[in-house]
């Protein structure tokens, strides 16, 4: 009886596949930041929309570049600027003279991966007119409304330390991305394999010989099968502990919202199935919770002065709730 629990119920075999492969691709040019790399396909299987955040020159618009070229689908860049209007982002109505009256000209939203370059330099009135397009995958213009095409994946970067003529993104916009990933510096070791390879080739010429791995419609796929994972009650129920704790916690000015655990769950979901499980076990559960939460949650004034991090506060909460087994 035991051994029919864990016969594998999905096969998965093609995702595994496809992930070897996108990392196969991306670890050619990327020095590195492999768990990067791990939470991006992750966030693209869970149909999330993801924030990259990282000091200028360690290659967050490189990395969401290779991740948008390895999929076969319709890319767009809006570099975001303090001059930016959102009729520049989702389009405007023009007066056609020959039919005497206005037609929709889309705008660069309308594709399947989106790369926000420096998301944070736009004012509150642009960074808002993603609000529906990145939660109810739909643009309403003038009362007509436009849904986007499937897959919709916003990859957006910010700098953290820049503060003249960047905008905070409000709390509201920030739950709407699946996962915050936070790039750090390589080490010695990766930055002298970084100077080794640019020296000998450009970054321009490694991106040509990027090739996609997968289709719209592969990606359809996957997701489906992501979302058909077996998940414990057990499970669930660790999930809910940890955002519960999150609203209760001293430390802590804002906890989680539901679409908080729903975004754990998800993402375990796409981490398991990426490790070639068709059930998600508390070990995934723990690794894409700090991802999913740094962005969510806010310290105390206290705790901020003091230097401790969400990250921090996520690793205290989960040591205190018992691990299901």
């Amino acid at each position: 009886m035991e051994q029919e629990f864990f016969e594998q119920r999905t096969d998965l075999s093609k995702l595994s596949q496809a992930v070897i492969q996108i990392k196969d691709t991306l670890g050619k040019i990327v020095v590195g930041q492999h768990d990067v790399i791990d939470l991006l396909i992750a966030g693209i299987l869970a149909d999330g929309h993801i924030l990259i955040e990282g000091v200028p020159g360690i290659a967050k618009t490189l990395t969401a570049k290779l991740i948008a070229k390895s999929i076969d689908a319709q890319f767009s860049r809006i570099q975001f600027t303090p001059d930016l209007m959102p009729s520049d982002v989702l389009g405007t109505s023009v007066f056609n003279p020959k039919t005497t009256d206005f037609e929709y000209k889309r705008g660069p939203v309308f594709g399947n991966i989106i790369l926000i370059d420096e998301i944070n330099r736009a004012p509150a009135k642009t960074q808002s007119a993603l609000f529906e397009a990145m939660e109810e995958r739909q643009v309403t213009i003038d009362g007509t409304t436009y849904k986007m095409n499937e897959p919709f994946i916003v990859l957006a970067t910010q700098n953290p330390v820049e503060q003249e003529g960047t905008y905070r993104l409000p709390e509201a916009q920030l739950d709407r991305f699946l996962f915050k990933i936070e790039i750090k510096y390589p080490s010695l070791e990766e930055e002298i394999a970084i100077i080794t390879q640019q020296h000998r080739q450009t970054t321009a010429a490694q991106l040509t010989e990027v090739k996609p791995v997968l289709s719209v419609s592969d990606i359809i796929g996957l997701r489906a099968l992501v979302r058909g994972l077996y998940v414990e009650p057990k499970i669930l129920e660790f999930v809910a502990k940890i955002i519960h704790e999150t609203r209760s916690n001293k430390s802590l000015f804002l906890g989680g919202s539901p679409r908080a655990s729903l975004a754990i769950v998800n993402s375990a979901k796409a981490m398991a199935a990426m490790k070639g499980r068709d059930f998600i076990t508390p070990e995934d559960v723990i690794w894409v919770a700090p991802a999913v939460l740094r962005h969510r949650i806010m310290l105390t004034p206290d705790k901020e002065m003091e230097g401790v991090s969400p990250d921090d506060v996520v690793a205290q909460i989960i040591q205190k709730i018992e691990i299901p087994r």
